[in-house]
């Protein structure tokens, strides 16, 4: 199930007002629950390490294999990635990185990032259970992890859609999310917005967009609790853009 309005036994103030009217007004774009995925229940991702600009995993699990397609991929009839399965890296609210190797090297700057690294199928849908994720508070000098800790506050990542998206692609587009510490549906919301249109979801699981148009289309997360508020924190709403065409540009 998920919500296309707030539900509550008495809203007065403004913002719940404005949240309802914006909820109940015609939909220009079709949102609906992905279908059932292959489920890797005991795929793992552990033992992060950033030594010398150089990231570094352990993978396991009876059925996950980095670079292999994930065996219901034909039915998803959305964006597959041919190289198969793999590792999603993601700082802050910038757009992941792919991995198709559980070693890689990937350039971070001094200072301090929100990390999140989670195991996806090849269809770039993430694999939501504790063990095939790792989220860590980092600080980086020279290309190496020097302090680490568990991220404590309630989080929201963007992980798709990204970049662009082309023909047969265009049609469906999945959205999908990673919450840390933030129960969608006990205790928060995530609160979507594509091109300003609001839907609130109330369940933790990937998405079809339908009806984007062609051209530039912007995608807005948020965390809020289920009276509407947003919740605070840097990693709690992020504006995202991707591009859909007709057709493959031509070549230079």
């Amino acid at each position: 199930m998920f919500l296309t309005l707030l539900l509550g036994a008495c809203k007065s103030d403004k913002s719940a007002d404005a949240a309802d009217a914006a909820s109940n007004a015609p939909k220009k774009y079709k949102l609906t629950p992905f279908d059932k995925s292959e489920a890797f229940r005991d795929a793992e991702l552990s033992n992060m390490a950033y030594v010398d600009g150089k990231f570094s995993f352990d993978v396991g699990g009876s059925k996950y294999k980095l670079g292999e397609q994930t065996p219901d991929a034909p039915k998803k009839m959305c964006a597959n990635s041919a190289q198969g399965q793999h590792i999603h890296l993601i700082d802050g609210f910038k757009p992941y990185v792919a991995q198709y190797v559980s070693s890689f090297e990937h350039a971070l700057p001094d200072g301090q990032h929100n990390l999140l690294a989670f195991l996806s199928r090849s269809y770039h849908e993430s694999i939501k259970t504790d063990d095939a994720h790792i989220a860590k508070k980092v600080t980086i000098a020279n290309g190496n992890i020097v302090e680490e800790s568990d991220i404590t506050d309630p989080s929201i990542f963007y992980s798709r859609p990204k970049g662009t998206y082309v023909g047969a692609d265009t049609k469906k587009i999945m959205l999908d999310f990673y919450p840390i510490n933030a129960n969608i549906g006990d205790d928060y919301l995530v609160k979507v917005q594509i091109n300003g249109e609001v839907t609130l979801l109330d369940e933790w699981q990937p998405y079809y967009i339908e009806g984007l148009p062609f051209g530039q289309n912007s995608i807005g997360l948020a965390l809020v609790y289920k009276d509407g508020t947003p919740v605070p924190g840097g990693q709690s709403s992020t504006l995202q853009r991707i591009t859909l065409l007709e057709d493959e540009p031509p070549a230079n």
